[in-house]
């Protein structure tokens, strides 16, 4: 039956139900990105590996629903009124490359098609639309011409150029696309394999694990002054994952440790640059951080762990503790069993975090003074509610238990009320270790020990070019060229990620 043979009172009942299905969906779309993003403000730390597969389900169901919103909003017929939306302003980046396509007229551009007239140009409407062409391979072919004197026979040739293999076929580009495909965009050396075969290019896996190794060791002085520079900073945000490593000769695997170090004073409006650095462990023993911080002085803002109170003996380092641990904790228990004291506390907390959005991005003094204000009185309150719970509660309940975590650290928990270059939490850290967690189910473990601190290396420049605004294969590719060339030792500050300028003929996008 067409739209035209339908009675009015049948027709306005299809639209109100086509209508209908259209707000459901809506509806349903936006409790999705709402939800999403509450998952997403919530930490990532060595507890939430549900969360993360929580997140990547309900990202998969958004993904769906959009889809079929795009499909359906085009399948609707003109009878459905679509509400009026605001057109979002998306400016296409400016640095890509402009292909122009020009759509004259099918009668030409000669004469008018009513009268036959002379036609003359008024102008033009212009739509830039986003568009991908497949990734091509190349070969660059480098010819060094000879000459020879005359007079004295002697030969003249320009020097090679470096190359990052002594016999490899591999450009700086090359490693710089293998390294970020694994340990940035998450694809395993055979699968990376797998796709160059497809595309017409036949590279073992074990060529690409060499180009991996080289790579890294090209980097090894990048690393080195990202560490150094990390240890002269005053906080230090610090956390670890676990990573499965394989055990030789046994076809089995042990369980090392992914260690990460962040300095990022941005909340506090600092502007010094951020870093971060990873190290890799066959373990969790708390040896290996004292080691590593072992010329630190200053604050360092970590979770619970045992093995951080070595590095908390003496003056020389002071604890503060993450107030998302201890919320944490509390939302763990509220959600198995919701009581008017769990919604309370968590509700005190969630003022306090109110606070910290509206002053994140201000000069230390002026956080110190706000929480001095507006944080330190709910604190001093919550205390007084932990400390009654604590006496109406039966000693070994879960919930006594949760408050616990947070009291037998009181200290630690309310340093940050004094400084303001301090966070209420460690969600720093945490935002650093989610790139390994999220990795490591697509390359699932480590290969060797050596290969743990090559992953940990090339993650050091990966996440440290990106926090600071960089897109890490153009970065890596200039860096590990000019490495190669011999850049002088005395100039490594020049290619560290936040001193490093791009080639002026060689246009960089900038990282979201």
């Amino acid at each position: 039956m067409s739209d035209e043979t339908v009675s009015p009172p049948d027709r306005d009942a299809r639209i109100a139900s086509l209508q209908a299905q259209i707000d459901a969906r809506d509806r349903v779309i936006t409790m999705l990105r709402a939800q999403l993003a509450r998952l997403r403000r919530m930490t990532f730390g060595t507890s939430s590996e549900k969360l993360a597969r929580e997140i990547e389900q309900l990202e998969l169901a958004l993904e769906e629903y959009e889809a079929e919103a795009a499909s359906a909003d085009a399948r609707a017929p003109d009878i459905v009124a679509k509400p009026e939306r605001p057109a979002p302003v998306r400016s296409l980046p400016p640095h890509l490359p402009r292909d122009e396509v020009i759509y004259e007229p099918t009668t030409g551009t000669c004469a008018c098609p009513s009268c036959g007239g002379a036609l003359r140009r008024l102008g033009a409407d212009a739509d830039e639309m986003l568009d991908v062409v497949p990734i091509s391979w190349r070969v660059v072919r480098h010819i060094r011409p000879k000459y020879s004197c005359r007079a004295c026979e002697a030969i003249v040739q320009a020097p090679a150029p470096p190359k990052p293999c002594p016999r490899g076929k591999a450009t700086f580009g090359t490693l710089a696309h293998v390294i970020v495909a694994k340990f940035d965009h998450h694809l395993p050396l055979y699968r990376q394999a797998e796709m160059m075969a497809a595309q017409g290019v036949e590279i073992d896996r074990s060529t690409l694990a060499g180009w991996t190794g080289q790579a890294a060791h090209l980097l090894d002085p990048i690393v080195k002054r990202i560490r150094e520079e990390g240890l002269k900073a005053t906080k230090i945000h610090a956390d670890d994952t676990p990573v499965k490593v394989l055990a030789p000769g046994s076809g089995k695997t042990a369980t090392g440790r992914l260690w990460t170090y962040v300095v990022d004073d941005r909340a506090s409006g600092a502007a010094t640059p951020p870093l971060v650095w990873y190290r890799f462990t066959a373990n969790r023993a708390g040896i290996h951080p004292k080691r590593e911080l072992a010329t630190f002085a200053g604050f360092l803002q970590a979770d619970a762990y045992a093995g951080f109170n070595g590095i908390y003996a003496g003056n020389r380092v002071s604890e503060v503790a993450c107030w998302a641990h201890f919320r944490r904790e509390l939302f763990e228990r509220h959600k198995q069993q919701p009581t008017a004291l769990t919604t309370d506390l968590l509700d005190r907390i969630g003022q306090l975090y109110a606070i910290e959005a509206e002053i994140r991005g201000q000069p230390a003094d002026v956080r110190r003074s706000t929480r001095q204000a507006r944080s330190q009185p709910l604190v001093t309150a919550l205390r007084v509610v932990l400390d009654d719970a604590l006496r109406k509660l039966a000693p070994k309940s879960p919930t006594t238990k949760a408050i616990r975590y947070g009291t037998k650290r009181w200290d630690a928990f309310t340093r940050f009320l004094d400084d303001g270059r301090l966070e209420i939490d460690n969600n720093i850290a945490e935002r650093a270790i989610r790139p390994i967690a999220i990795g490591r189910k697509n390359w699932l473990f480590a290969g060797s020990q050596a290969g743990g601190e090559r992953a940990a290396a090339i993650y050091s420049v990966i996440e440290t070019a990106k926090i600071n605004g960089l897109e890490p294969q153009a970065y890596i590719a200039d860096v590990i060229s000019k490495i190669a060339a011999d850049w002088p030792a005395t100039r490594w500050d020049e290619l560290l990620p936040w001193n490093w300028q791009p080639p002026v003929d060689q246009p960089i996008a900038q990282a979201a």
